[in-house]
């Protein structure tokens, strides 16, 4: 296709993508700050990034799908580079001897929904309107291509320290989990990841499309909701088809980093109509269930979010305090990932929970 057949992504664009990148991180995919602040930096030097649709992909292309991986509280710490991105992507291009034709994000949730953006503002290419889990989960064989069972292999992953680190062959997407995990450790809980490369026919059959718009444009509905003294939420929830769950404040967070993950949960006691109950939340990076009086009431791969009762903007696992004022919704989750196949990847047993998925959604979402 030709550069006038893509969309150039203004910087308008890339605010509104920080915050619904945000809230479709249900908790994780790392705060989209720090990426907010590369981008502003590399737009004003000059730099442009173009956005493709997956449709318009060759069969034949190569594609770069990329992340950070590791703890979101570890991502807080270390200041984002964007340059180590593009080198990840640029280590697949050496060992496999091709020339990728656009990059993608391996999840439009929360930090990562902006990588591939930073990783195309260096490369020169444009970014895939698509991602691989419509959301953000937290391992590697918890994607789209993986329950499409597509080839989890090489993998490279770099650190600024100049650690550069390649799995080169697993025999199953767990495995790949497993391995890139351990280094990932070892560089600190925190690295920069450009997944196993996909075909055009691949992220055709297999991507979950047009992300990148959707976290846009709940992005602008919340920007607009404030603007106008609406109320964001409302506007969330309108957008995306959601459910509000639960209103209160934090009065309770419990969190350790642990295996690369930040694993623990946090309490909200009911306000309003919620007065006099509890809602607790359990996460592993990203939200996974959450417990009304014991009772589950919402659990992954639905989506969880925890929202800024005034604002509307998401707030992370990493971020999560005592006394917020918070609003907890559901949204619905990609089709892909409700599937009998996707339940055994991403569904609450997946994350050591012996539940039955229940979606609060008698039509899931669209992949």
């Amino acid at each position: 296709m030709s550069p006038a057949d893509m969309k150039t992504i203004s910087l308008d664009d890339i605010e509104a993508l920080a915050v619904g990148a945000w809230i479709l991180g249900t908790g994780g995919g790392g705060s989209p700050y720090l990426g907010l602040l590369n981008l502003r930096r590399l737009y004003a030097e000059g730099h442009r990034v173009q956005l493709m649709s997956p449709l318009d992909l060759g069969d034949d292309d190569w594609v770069a799908v990329v992340s950070n991986m590791g703890a979101p509280l570890v991502g807080q710490e270390r200041l984002a580079d964007s340059r180590s991105i593009a080198r990840a992507v640029r280590m697949q291009e050496e060992i496999n001897g091709i020339k990728f034709r656009a990059v993608m994000s391996v999840e439009i949730g929360g930090g990562n929904g902006m990588q591939a953006l930073m990783a195309a503002a260096h490369l020169g290419i444009p970014v895939v309107d698509a991602d691989c889990m419509g959301r953000a989960f937290p391992e590697a064989q918890m994607t789209s291509v993986a329950i499409g069972d597509l080839k989890p292999y090489p993998c490279t992953l770099y650190d600024p320290r100049g650690i550069e680190a390649v799995v080169t062959k697993v025999p199953s997407w767990k495995w790949m989990e497993r391995a890139s995990r351990k280094i990932c450790v070892e560089m600190g809980s925190i690295a920069s990841t450009s997944k196993a490369p996909r075909t055009g026919r691949e992220v055709k059959d297999w991507g979950i499309h047009f992300t990148t718009t959707k976290a846009i444009a709940i992005g602008r509905a919340v920007n607009a909701a404030n603007k106008n003294h609406q109320d964001p939420i409302a506007a969330i929830l309108a957008c995306e088809g959601g459910q509000r769950l639960f209103t209160g404040k934090i009065v309770d967070v419990e969190r350790r980093t642990t295996e690369g993950f930040l694993r623990g949960s946090a309490v909200v006691e009911g306000s309003d109509g919620d007065r006099g109950t509890r809602l607790k939340l359990s996460f592993q990076n990203e939200w996974i269930v959450a417990w009304r009086d014991a009772q589950a009431i919402a659990m992954s791969p639905d989506l969880i979010c925890v929202l800024d009762s005034v604002n509307g903007h998401g707030i992370g696992t990493e971020t999560v305090r005592y006394g917020q004022r918070v609003t907890v919704a559901a949204l619905p989750a990609p089709a892909v990932l409700t599937s009998p196949r996707g339940l055994e990847f991403v569904g609450p047993r997946a994350f050591g929970y012996d539940l039955d998925f229940r979606s609060l959604f008698a039509t899931p979402g669209a992949s």
